[in-house]
């Protein structure tokens, strides 16, 4: 551990590039290892886009990566006797396994469905009640049950309603992540703003003047998770050579939502992943008149595949989507000056 022998400052910023330097470096290795043994790669929905028939054999599982980059700088550069250093490594981990799980079926039988609904949503509501009962314990007695509203400068006391809420963030944040993980470079990109904004408010609120948080080495994970996302899209970017899949995109929801518990920041989590928000809505927004109109509101869901049907490319929604994320991302922010914290 080299966080004793660090400042904050180069706490964070070590970690961001110790994630993307082993991204970089082991990158093309593992792609070709997971070449080798997947052989035909991540199945493609007949359904989907049939721009996307042509990304057949392309491997998935490239979250173990992530997950490992972000492990290791964590251990290197993160306090060891914050308890909630190894809430979050916990969380990244089990959510990993379950993702790794559902793609390793997916592979196997070479089927794009895998582990049912249910059975994902059991372990991602048995980790986050968990996560919740921790958070109660750590806070002060006028926090453990509130939620902060960011720029109004006010707390919500949920009382035991607390505990289903931050299940339903977690579990909510790791499927949206995953519904976002549709087109290449999408939700790696997506993450790494909205891990940035959490990454400042834990840094502000763990080592500044709002100094309240019991454990601010949280933004040394944001950092890692950051340079993680980062090194990896240099090589999951149009043309990917590797996919994230349910490996990383589980894990990195279920950890970016449980990063917003510990600090408190479940409802500003909604402001800067305004777009994982517009990809569920959509979705349930399909689902639900579909089944009640046998018509779509959308050409298809989620969102992104809808521009796709409309005529934009994959790299136009890309980018488009990337800029209204970083947009959110910078008014997220404001919550830091307007006394949201």
């Amino acid at each position: 551990m080299l966080y004793s022998f660090l400042n904050p400052y180069t706490a964070d910023v070590s970690a961001f590039f110790a994630s993307l330097l082993i991204m970089l470096a082991c990158g093309t290795k593992f792609i070709n290892f997971m070449h080798s043994w997947q052989h035909d790669g991540q199945p493609i929905r007949d359904c989907g886009p049939q721009s996307h028939i042509a990304k057949k054999g392309t491997p998935t599982m490239g979250g173990l990566l992530i997950i490992a980059a972000v492990i290791i700088s964590t251990l290197l550069f993160a306090d060891w006797h914050q308890t909630a250093t190894w809430v979050c490594l916990g969380v990244l981990s089990v959510f990993g396994a379950t993702g790794f799980f559902d793609d390793y079926i997916k592979v196997k039988k070479h089927t794009p469905d895998a582990m049912t609904a249910k059975a994902k949503l059991a372990v991602q509501f048995t980790v986050a009640a968990l996560v919740a009962c921790f958070s109660v314990y750590y806070y002060s007695p006028s926090l453990k049950f509130s939620i902060l509203i960011p720029f109004l400068n006010l707390t919500l006391n949920l009382w035991y309603f607390y505990i289903p809420f931050v299940m339903l963030v977690i579990a909510g944040t790791s499927n949206a992540v995953n519904l976002s993980d549709g087109l290449d470079g999408l939700a790696a990109g997506l993450l790494i703003p909205v891990f940035s904004v959490f990454g400042v408010i834990a840094f502000v609120v763990g080592y500044g003047y709002y100094a309240f948080l019991p454990f601010p080495s949280i933004s040394v994970i944001c950092s890692s998770v950051c340079g993680a996302c980062m090194g990896f899209l240099w090589f999951n970017a149009k043309p990917a050579k590797i996919f994230m899949g349910d490996t990383g995109s589980l894990a990195l929801g279920a950890l970016l939502g449980t990063i917003a518990v510990l600090l408190k920041q479940e409802v500003l989590l909604a402001v800067a992943g305004i777009i994982f928000v517009i990809e569920t809505l959509s979705v349930m927004i399909q689902v639900f008149w579909y089944k009640r109109t046998k018509t779509r509101v959308f050409l298809m869901a989620p969102i992104h595949h809808h521009f796709e049907q409309k005529g934009w490319s994959e790299t136009l929604v890309v980018m488009r989507f990337w800029i209204i994320a970083w947009a959110a991302a910078v008014l997220s922010l404001l919550a830091l000056v307007t006394g949201g914290n």
